[in-house]
């Protein structure tokens, strides 16, 4: 338990049975009236995100996450496995648990595994990630109907628009949040 005094950005709440990440807060201290807390949060599981006002000084629960750098194995046909690196523990992590992020990692790529009382919540990646362009058809010269960009599949099986200029078999760097092009690897 902890007190609306000691809500930070990323702190685990548990409201109501679920998980909750605080995003943003603030403490508000009207001239009329008690204090209060102003959060928006975020919940693990469904990335839903809502605005809610506690009053200060009252107690929330908070819920302990464990967050553990692991390596992705492999892809079992039903779930994915990854290894602790210091303890050669597995893991297998359902398909939903993992999410958008399968798209973006390749095998023995680090990770970060979010876990709440041993059961996943949510694989985290780093803020850019490394792959190489599988398939992208030739961008003509010209061509400017698309805002100057294409399709271009990646190794993992993903999707994302890349400039014109960018050919298949080159490296480039992709944020996996929004999948978004960042630039080529040298």
């Amino acid at each position: 338990m902890a007190t609306t005094n000691d809500l930070k950005n990323g702190i685990v709440l548990n409201i109501d049975g679920q998980l909750w990440t605080v995003t943003s807060f603030q403490h508000v201290k009207p001239g009329k009236g008690g204090a209060f807390v102003r959060t928006t949060l975020k919940n693990v599981l469904s990335g839903k995100v809502v605005d809610k006002t506690f009053n200060a000084g009252i107690k929330v629960e908070t819920a302990n996450v464990d967050r553990s750098e692991m390596t992705y194995l492999y892809n079992d046909g039903v779930d994915y496995v990854f290894m602790d690196p210091h303890s050669y523990d597995q893991v297998s992590v359902s398909p939903e648990t993992v999410g958008d992020a399968a798209g973006y990692m390749l095998e023995n790529s680090t990770v970060t595994l979010a876990r709440h009382e041993g059961e996943p919540l949510y694989v985290e990646l780093p803020a850019s990630v490394e792959l190489t362009i599988a398939h992208t058809d030739p961008g003509v010269q010209g061509d400017r109907s698309t805002g100057g960009n294409k399709p271009a599949e990646l190794e993992t099986g993903a999707t994302v628009q890349v400039p014109l200029f960018i050919e298949s078999g080159e490296k480039i760097r992709v944020d996996p949040r929004d999948g978004r092009y960042l630039g080529r690897v040298k």
